[in-house]
C-alpha cells in the first residue's frame, strides 16, 4: 500500500472520532515515519478542516515531522532542569557530533529524568541520564556498532 493510500485508510478509520486530528497525525507518523506534506490536503478534506489548520497543528507540535527521520532519532532534553546541569553543552556537542550523519537530532522538553539530567533518548525507548559529552560519544559509537 502506498503512503497516500495508507493515509486515506487511517483517515477513514478515525475521522468520526471526536478530536480525530491528533490521533490521525500520530497514527500516520507511526505508520510512515513522518506526515508527508502531500497528505495534508487528504487530512483536511477528511476532517472538514482547512489545510492551514492541519499544517498549523503539525508545525506547532515538535513531535510531528514532515520529512522522514534518519536511521536513528536522538532526543536531547532541553528543559530547564537538564539545562542547569549541562544540557545546553550536551545539545551543542550532539549537534556537532551528529552533523552530516544519518541520525536525526531533536530537542525534547522533558524526559522525566529531571533529578538525574542531562538526559537523552535514543530512538523511542532507550533513556539515558547524567549524559556527558564523553558518555554521549560512547552511546553513539555503540549505536553505530550495532547496525
Amino acid at each position: 500500500m502506498d503512503s497516500l493510500a495508507r493515509v486515506a485508510s487511517i483517515i477513514e478509520q478515525q475521522h468520526a472520532r471526536p478530536g480525530a486530528l491528533l490521533p490521525i497525525l500520530h497514527e500516520i507518523q507511526d505508520a510512515l515515519g513522518c506526515i508527508p506534506p502531500d497528505s495534508v490536503p487528504l487530512i483536511a478534506q477528511g476532517l472538514n478542516l482547512s489545510r492551514a489548520e492541519v499544517h498549523g497543528v503539525i508545525s506547532y507540535y515538535a513531535h510531528f515531522r514532515q520529512t522522514p527521520p534518519g536511521r536513528h532519532v536522538v532526543r536531547v532534553c532541553c528543559a530547564e532542569a537538564c539545562q542547569s546541569v549541562g544540557g545546553e553543552a550536551l545539545a551543542e556537542h550532539a549537534r556537532a557530533r551528529l552533523a552530516g550523519s544519518d541520525v536525526t537530532l531533536e530537542p525534547v522538553y522533558c524526559l522525566g529524568l529531571c533529578a538525574i539530567g542531562p538526559a537523552l533518548q535514543i530512538d523511542e525507548t532507550k533513556l539515558h541520564a547524567r549524559v556527558t559529552p564523553e558518555k554521549f560519544d560512547a552511546l553513539i559509537e555503540a549505536m553505530e556498532a550495532a547496525r
